[in-house]
């Protein structure tokens, strides 16, 4: 009786403390917390680039908002010229004005001068909305005040969405995008499509990917098309007839047939057999063997421009054939064919680029991808920048080598100069005439002194 009593008093005491303090109903219910999807599918929202975030609120109708809070998740920025708020009843849109105000780019802040219909749907669209790089899950936060003065923290929701982070290349590229002089840039169509700065941006990082492949591609092929290529250039210079009918026929053959049709052949012909291999394997052997067939007759020219006197003078200090070749001709041959061996490596180089059509992930195909996504050309010439890197400076090597292998850079001693008029063979006559023509210069240089 008396636990009855006890719990009769404090259902009593209970009631009386809700009549006398009644608590404030939550009056907000928040329908919309959304992003719009901005990558290029239209299916993930990415952070950093724009897009419109959407709040959407019904009252209660019993209650008017006069004021309202969104707290955009940390390291959002918005425009408060690019937030746009609409008020409705049911179907009709009302004509209620409402005051904007961004805080720190993120708090965004809507006041109403006279508070909102009760019952009314508010929605705010946050237009051009920069959210976090780094991507993440992110909810609502906020509050509102209601036209008596309470304010209280928003209706707790399960709403969220997520964003994808981006690269600092891309988020680069999106500030440049809204920078004055880069529309002031796009303005013109021809600059637009060619030299766009923010699709610059993002395709450097994405074509230097491609960029490391060809260059690797290069690396192990040209290695191994010069040894390759030195075997084919004996068989064709053999005594034999087997042997050079053999580096004859494939010399003409890989020299007589464009590469791209023989990538074409490799990736689409093999595969036909029952051979499967790595693209990158493919491709670099594709590579080796056709850039062989031009080495060798590389090394063949080279050879057969030593003087034969060399081939004499090894045979009557003992040495064979094999001795001979490998000790005496080969050195000097390499000597001499520098220059063009290295052009061969360019050729190999740019080549890479025809890997393209049968999906080798290089320069090209990267750049490909990229075009067709922007409708730009701007990949195509980021691409063309990154082939100038190798080309260029591997050319002035080139030409450096010929003009050191011709005589051609001047040399000084004692206050004369002395600049070759030609090129000449290092054993030739004309080699020797040249260097008593120098020995009598210099003799007289220095008897004119004393």
């Amino acid at each position: 009786m008396h636990l009855a009593s006890a719990a009769a008093l404090l259902a009593a005491a209970a009631l009386a403390v809700l009549f006398a303090f009644p608590l404030s109903a939550q009056a907000m219910e928040v329908e919309r917390w959304t992003a719009q999807p901005n990558d290029d599918a239209l299916e993930k929202v990415m952070g950093a680039t724009p897009t419109r975030v959407t709040w959407q609120g019904q009252t209660a109708e019993d209650e008017s908002l006069s004021a309202l809070a969104i707290d955009l998740p940390e390291g959002s920025s918005v425009d408060a010229e690019n937030v746009k708020v609409t008020v409705m009843n049911g179907l009709d849109r009302l004509d209620v004005a409402s005051k904007v105000q961004v805080d720190g780019g993120s708090l965004v802040t809507v006041t109403f001068p006279e508070a909102t219909p009760a019952g009314s749907l508010v929605m705010v669209e946050c237009n051009r909305t920069l959210l976090p790089g780094d991507g993440g899950t992110f909810g609502l936060t906020g509050s509102y005040t209601t036209a008596d003065g309470q304010t209280l923290d928003m209706p707790a929701t399960d709403k969220t969405f997520d964003v994808v982070s981006t690269s600092p290349a891309e988020q680069l590229s999106t500030w440049l995008g809204m920078q004055d002089w880069v529309k002031a840039w796009n303005s013109n169509k021809f600059l637009h499509l060619f030299f766009d700065p923010s699709i610059i941006v993002t395709s450097v990082p994405v074509v230097f990917s491609g960029w490391l492949i060809a260059i690797a591609l290069v690396i192990v092929s040209f290695p191994l098309a010069i040894p390759i290529g030195l075997l084919w250039s004996f068989m064709r210079m053999a005594k034999s007839r087997v042997p050079r009918a053999l580096g004859a026929t494939y010399i003409n053959i890989v020299r007589g047939t464009p590469l791209f049709l023989q990538i074409y052949i490799a990736f689409f012909g093999l595969p036909l057999l029952g051979i499967k291999m790595d693209l990158f394997v493919l491709g670099a052997i594709v590579l080796v063997l056709n850039s062989s067939a031009y080495l060798a007759e590389i090394f063949r020219a080279g050879i057969q421009s030593i003087n034969g006197g060399q081939f004499e003078a090894a045979r009557s200090l003992g040495m064979n054939g094999a001795q001979t070749m490998f000790y005496v001709i080969i050195p000097q041959t390499v000597r001499r064919v520098i220059p063009t061996m290295t052009s061969e490596f360019i050729l190999m180089y740019k080549d890479t680029s025809l890997l393209a059509a049968v999906g080798v992930m290089e320069i090209m195909m990267y750049a490909k991808t990229i075009t067709a996504a922007t409708g730009n050309v701007t990949p195509y010439i980021v691409a063309a920048g990154f082939y100038l890197i190798v080309t260029i400076p591997m050319t002035k090597l080139i030409n450096s080598m010929e003009q050191r292998m011709a005589g051609g850079r001047k040399k000084r001693k004692k206050g004369v100069t002395i600049t070759s008029e030609e090129a000449v063979l290092p054993d030739s006559d004309a080699a020797v005439s040249k260097s008593l023509r120098m020995s009598e210069t210099l003799a007289g240089s220095n008897h004119i002194s004393h």
